[in-house]
């Protein structure tokens, strides 16, 4: 073991590395008791999942609206996700007949702490110049307004230990599957948006569509520079380099329903590759982007999406794009994809498939110099709702564009 560790540093230096190498550590692979146990008896033991027991107490169920004002701009109002709503209860859910719920999720332990617990706020609080409310505009490319055509509200914080992740992930799980399997007024179900924290968020919010739909039911797009499917680091079973192998491990998506979008730089290893094979999983990396140009390679990604489970999740890390269009991040990756690639290809993802949930990852805003970040991460949640939206007016045309954003009409 001594032997191949110091081949690691040798080869290369960094976790990625050790993550990559740390496969062979798993024979015999043993737990132990925590050298410091928890004191159960402290009042603050349960307290970061322990909901307020008075939430719905003293007025009917129901989103609450809490600017002053019809609209206004970015900068103005109180933060909450676009200015929309709060809903505390899935009795809330229910009276606004809800589609979507965007959650909030700080968990930043699975990451060493880079940053990304201060993402979902940075979102709520984003000084842009997208107006809200009544002066709130139509999506210029399809001429649709997402939240119009939808019911979306702030649905508030998921529960976080920001000590551990391990208690995180189970607290996530069992808040998150009431949301996904409350229906609305139509009978469909709530549609979660998870604003991360870092990646291994993923198991989480995966393991709890799969109690609610089944397992092997969801697939899932994950957008990423890194595969994050490592068995073992130090020990741990749980970071946000590993939840993909816990997700296939315990059968939650089978390696066949796994689509991986923009792999690159120095980690995934020869060996994790093999792995994905043997899972059957389907890439693309940045290498085979450069090869065949983007357009194919989309092509490739909708077609796969749709050639599955009835049900899709989209798992979206911001460091697949390139630093230059987020360079806050924990762990930034050169050659990645660009907005005016991304963009299409998420709304097409959530107009052209059976979208169940979304995630956003990995935002760390204080790494980058200015609000860019945090803008191009907001504007990635909207083309997904724009996508929901489109699917949801009925408008099945593949890769929908309005006619008056194409041409001036002159012949």
């Amino acid at each position: 073991m001594f032997e191949n560790i110091c081949k690691i540093y040798a080869g290369t230096i960094g976790l990625a590395a050790i993550v990559a190498a740390s496969s062979g550590f798993a024979e015999g692979e043993k737990t132990i008791e925590p050298t410091i146990p928890m004191d159960t008896s402290d009042p603050s033991y349960e307290l970061w999942k322990t909901p307020r027991d008075d939430l719905g107490n003293g007025r009917e169920a129901g989103p609450i609206n809490v600017q002053r004002y019809p609209g206004g701009l970015g900068f103005a109002g109180i933060p909450t996700f676009f200015k929309q709503p709060l809903a505390f209860t899935t009795e809330d859910l229910v009276a606004g007949d809800v589609d979507v719920a965007v959650i909030a999720a700080y968990n930043d332990m699975g990451g060493g702490v880079r940053g990304a617990a201060l993402g979902p706020m940075a979102i709520r609080a984003l000084p842009g110049p997208m107006a809200w409310g009544v002066m709130r505009a139509e999506h210029m490319h399809t001429m649709v307004n997402p939240f119009e055509v939808l019911n979306i509200v702030d649905y508030g914080d998921a529960p976080n230990d920001p000590w551990s992740t391990h208690r995180t992930m189970d607290a996530v799980r069992e808040f998150l599957a009431p949301v996904v399997a409350t229906k609305n007024q139509r009978g469909e179900n709530i549609i979660p948006v998870i604003v991360g924290g870092d990646h291994s968020l993923m198991y989480s919010n995966v393991a709890a569509l799969s109690d609610v739909y089944g397992k092997g039911n969801v697939g899932v797009v994950h957008f990423d520079a890194h595969y994050d499917a490592g068995k073992n680091v130090f020990g741990h079973l749980i970071s946000h380099s590993q939840p993909i192998y816990r997700l296939i491990d315990e059968g939650h998506v089978p390696g066949k329903n796994y689509i991986q979008v923009g792999l690159r730089g120095y980690y995934p290893s020869k060996s994790s590759f093999e792995w994905m094979r043997e899972q059957g999983f389907r890439y693309h990396t940045m290498g085979e982007v450069e090869l065949r140009g983007w357009e194919p390679v989309m092509e490739d990604v909708l077609k796969e999406a749709n050639d599955g489970p009835e049900y899709m999740y989209i798992s979206f890390d911001v460091d697949v794009l390139d630093p230059a269009y987020i360079p806050g991040t924990g762990t930034p990756e050169p050659n990645g994809l660009t907005p005016r690639e991304v963009f299409p290809l998420i709304r097409r993802l959530c107009a052209e498939s059976n979208v169940v949930g979304f995630e956003l990852v990995e935002l760390a805003p204080e790494r980058g110099h200015g609000y860019e970040s945090v803008l191009t991460s907001e504007r990635i949640i909207r083309e997904c709702l724009v996508g929901i939206a489109l699917r949801k007016s009925g408008i099945d045309e593949k890769d929908y564009r309005s006619p008056l954003t194409l041409d001036d009409g002159r012949d």
